[in-house]
This record gives C-alpha cells, structure tokens and sequence, in this order.
C-alpha cells in the first residue's frame, strides 16, 4: 500500500488537477515534487524538445475524489483447470450424447495483474526530500557508517542528471551531521559564453578592460614542480592579479626494462626500476590562480573539447574572480567604515564615562576632606579648652599661637568653607580612557 502524501504533494496535484496554472510556484521545485507523483503514478510528466508538462492520470483523479490512493484491483480467479486431452470430466461424460462429439473445452486465460508503479530511486528519494524541507536537510544517522554513505548517495545524484539545470546540489559536512542543499544556479553558470577565436585570445580580455602582461618564467621548471613555477603570463581585472601557466601534457606508457635496470636492481636493493615512461604530447593544459575560484582553476585538451573551445570560459573565469575581488575590496572598505564608526562611538562614550568618574572622584575627595576638617576642628576645640586652663605666660602664648595656626588650616581644609561648583573635568590622555573602552584601542580601530 503506498504511502499517503505530505501536505506540500497534495497541493502540488490539486495544482495538475486545476490544469496547472500560471503563477503558483516558482523556480523548479514543483517539478522534483511532479517526478515523485509521477513515481507513483499519480501524474503522467511528458518532456518533449525541451518542453514540461504535466497531466492526471486516472489513479490521480481517483486520489482527488477520494483522498487517497485507489485500492489495488484483486486478481482473477482462475477457473476450474481443463481436462486433458483424452479425459472426459465426469459431467461431461455424463451427458454426452451418443453420436455426438463432445466439445473440446477451452482453457481459461489468466488475467494479468496490474503494472507495479515502479519503485524510486536513492536519488529521487533525497531530490523529494529536499523539496518538502525548503532546501535544506542535516542528516544525524546514529550510526557512523550510515552516515559516511550520503556522499556517495550525493554524488550519485549529482551523475543522475534527474537534478534540474536550474539547480545544483551543495554538500559537506557541519556540527550536526552531513548537511545536503539544493540551491539555485548561479546566473554566470547558466550564461551563454560566445565563443573566443583563437587569432584574438591575445587581445579578448583587453578589450573588457583588463591589463595583462608577461611573466618571469624563464625555462621550464622541473615536471613535479611545473604548477608552482613562475606565470608566464598575467591578467589583473578590477585589481585582481590571474597568473597564468601554459603546461604541456605528458603521455605516459609502460616502462619496459632494460638488461642494466634489471642488473642494478639485483645486485642493489635500493634500485627502483620505473614502471612508467612519459614523452611530451601535442595537448596543452592552462592553469590559472590567484583569486576566488569559479569553475576551475585548470583547462586542458581533450578528445571531446579541444583546448580552443575553452576559451570563452577561461574569459569568463578572469571576469568572475575580478568581481569577486571587487565585491571583496567593497566589503572590506564597508566594514572598516562601519568599524571605525564603532571606534569613534566608544571613544565617545569613554570621555563621558571619564569625566563622570572624574566628578565622582572630587566629589569624594571633598567628602574625605569634610570628615578630616570635622575631626580637626573637634580637637582644635579641645586644645582651647586647654589653654584656658594654662597660666598666663609664655607657655600659653605659644599654645595659643599654634591653635590660631591650625583653625586657619581646618577652615581651608573644609570643602564648605569654599564655592561649590562643578569640577573641571581635564583633557583625558589614551590611557586615562582605555578602561571605559571595553576592549576598544584608545590608539585607533586597526590597533
């Protein structure tokens, strides 16, 4: 019994049965959602000369009516198995005229069961999948090696050619599990690439704007170390630098030993004999680096599509890293704009904190003074008292004149016996600021 449909399926054929019209979905997904209701034979999908289109079946109109899948026909009963040639049924035999020649009874046909829908694959599995979960799904197997099978699932549907040109499917692992994606193509992948002729390869990338020029490559480097040489050409588009390496392919073909090698390597254990033997070939491959990585980084020669074919995209690709520079250099200016914002934001913020600490500090300085003149000007009383008791003389004159003196220091010593006001508040050094900064440089925002 097949299973029932999810809500985002059954719009999807209400969506046939209404005759599929214009406006509903967009992009490509309600086509993965049609090749499933196809795999069950809900739908009938026709592609003819690039054309789409969709259509009920009679299982599909049933499931419309009824709200769920027609139930399966039962098979025909067989009949009673015909005698053999030769043997008479007993009612047969029974009723059989004399003279008359029984008839000969026909054997009953079986009727043929109906066609099993046939069963989807992995690929469209995960394709349906993707479309009822917008996009995006984590797989979190509690097993490790059910887990380790999905890149091998996903790139088998990415060789399936059922994914939509529209379409790409992006995977990798993250934190939860294998996260798969189904995203939309890139405009640049979908653009139709005019060719480049080859007289005018030189000059193509000149006549979008960019500056090319030749490289320091003097000779060949070694065959292990040619992809790390010098260019031996570049092309800067929008301020980004392509380095470019014409390589030439090597053929490769069994080593045959000679009588020497065989010699050597038995005498000496070290000896390794090759087992290959290469020879340069009349096919050429262009690396190309530097930059964000589009398509590809290397262009070779092939049966199918020689090296001049290619050459649009290799256009292209200069075009898209320079973009992608651009884009890159715009963001960096951006943030450090957006940072340097936050810079000053905080240095704000830290000269009013500072001067707000500051007024607290005199406020309590003061505070300490006042209860310092309050005990001072206690014991100066005191010290009168004893005078008073001091015999008229020298010994009371000099009392007296250091209680005249100390009075005069807890008058000035007390913040009320001057004017109130605001303190004010001096020109903060960067290190008077750093600890309002909150992790902020007092020196700049790149510090």
């Amino acid at each position: 019994m097949s299973r029932q449909l999810n809500e985002r399926q059954q719009q999807m054929l209400q969506w046939v049965g209404r005759g599929c019209p214009d406006g509903v979905w967009e992009g490509t997904g309600h086509k993965l959602s049609c090749q499933a209701l196809h795999s069950r034979g809900l739908v009938k999908v026709f592609k003819r000369q690039g054309q789409w289109s969709v259509a009920l079946t009679k299982a599909g109109e049933e499931y419309l009516d009824h709200g769920s899948h027609p139930p399966e026909q039962p098979r025909s009963k067989e009949t009673t198995p015909a005698p053999q040639a030769g043997i008479q049924s007993p009612d047969v035999a029974k009723n059989e005229k004399p003279g008359v020649k029984a008839a000969v009874p026909v054997p009953v046909q079986r009727t043929s069961s109906l066609p099993r829908t046939k069963a989807r694959t992995v690929t469209e599995q995960l394709l349906e999948e993707l479309v009822d979960a917008g996009g995006r799904i984590v797989k979190r197997e509690a097993s490790g090696r059910e887990t380790e099978k999905w890149p091998i699932r996903v790139a088998a549907a990415r060789r399936s050619g059922k994914i939509p040109a529209t379409k790409e499917l992006h995977a990798d692992w993250c934190h939860d599990g294998y996260e798969i994606r189904l995203v939309d193509t890139p405009a640049w992948r979908l653009a139709v690439l005019p060719p480049v002729p080859v007289p005018a390869r030189l000059t193509a990338t000149q006549k979008l704007g960019y500056a090319s020029a030749f490289g320091t490559a003097e000779s060949a480097p070694a065959p292990h170390r040619r992809r790390s040489g010098p260019p031996h050409f570049t092309i800067t588009a929008q301020g980004q630098r392509c380095d470019f390496l014409i390589l030439q392919e090597q053929d490769r073909t069994e080593h045959i030993p000679t009588k020497k090698e065989i010699a050597d390597a038995e005498k000496n254990p070290w000896v390794r004999i090759p087992r290959y033997d290469t020879s340069p070939a009349e096919r050429l491959r262009i690396c190309v680096s530097g930059g964000l990585r589009h398509r590809t980084g290397e262009w070779a020669d092939t049966t199918s599509r020689p090296l001049e074919d290619q050459l649009a995209e290799i256009v292209q690709e200069v075009g898209l890293r320079g973009e992608a520079a651009e884009r890159k250099r715009l963001a960096d200016l951006e943030a450090a704009r957006e940072k340097r914002l936050k810079w000053e934001a905080a240095m704000q913020r830290a000269k009013i904190e500072f001067a707000e600490a500051a007024r607290v500090q005199h406020l309590e300085a003061q505070e300490r003074a006042w209860r310092r003149a309050a005990g001072l000007a206690e014991y100066v009383d005191a010290l009168r008292l004893h005078a008073q008791a001091l015999a008229t003389g020298p010994e009371r004159d000099g009392a007296e004149a250091w209680i005249a003196r100390a009075a005069d220091h807890v008058e000035r010593l007390n913040p009320l016996n001057g004017t109130l006001r605001l303190p004010d508040i001096p020109e903060p050094r960067a290190s008077d600021l750093q600890p309002f900064l909150h992790g902020w440089n007092p020196y700049g925002p790149g510090y």
